[in-house]
């Protein structure tokens, strides 16, 4: 071998005499990755991250929500139980996910467009995409 390196490449480890040589561990700790850019990986999360798209409601489907409405309307006082399914726009992204809320119906506001839950919960009329009650079988 005739190379630039030959004088040093068969001479034997250094070891130090004053510092205790590393675990394998804390040497693998040296090459590991690091987050060079703070907050990257939640940006990448947040990207990936799921929305579905709002469905437009035909018009049968209004017209039945509008009966169901009708209906609770004319039973607010017996507190008619109502599982509702709701869209609820993301606040980071575009879209948004379907939720199912459970609940007591104390009033309907029309003005402000809402129906406000026994237990203070506000549900957007507009967001409202089914209901189901067992007031709804007897109309």
């Amino acid at each position: 071998m005739t190379g630039e390196y030959d004088d040093i490449i068969n001479l034997p480890h250094h070891v130090s005499k004053t510092r205790q040589p590393m675990s394998m561990l804390e040497r693998a700790a040296q090459f590991s990755p690091f987050q060079a850019l703070t907050g990257y990986g939640a940006a990448i999360k947040e990207t990936a991250r799921l929305t579905d798209e709002k469905a437009e409601l035909g018009e049968d489907d209004l017209s039945a929500l509008n009966v169901k409405l009708r209906i609770l309307t004319d039973h607010l006082e017996e507190s008619p139980e109502v599982s509702f399914v709701c869209f609820r726009p993301d606040e980071r992204k575009v879209g948004g996910s379907y939720v199912s809320v459970t609940g007591k119906v104390r009033r309907i506001d029309e003005i402000a467009g809402q129906i406000i839950l026994v237990s203070g919960e506000k549900i957007p009329i507009h967001s409202v995409c089914d209901m189901q009650s067992e007031w709804f079988s007897y109309a």
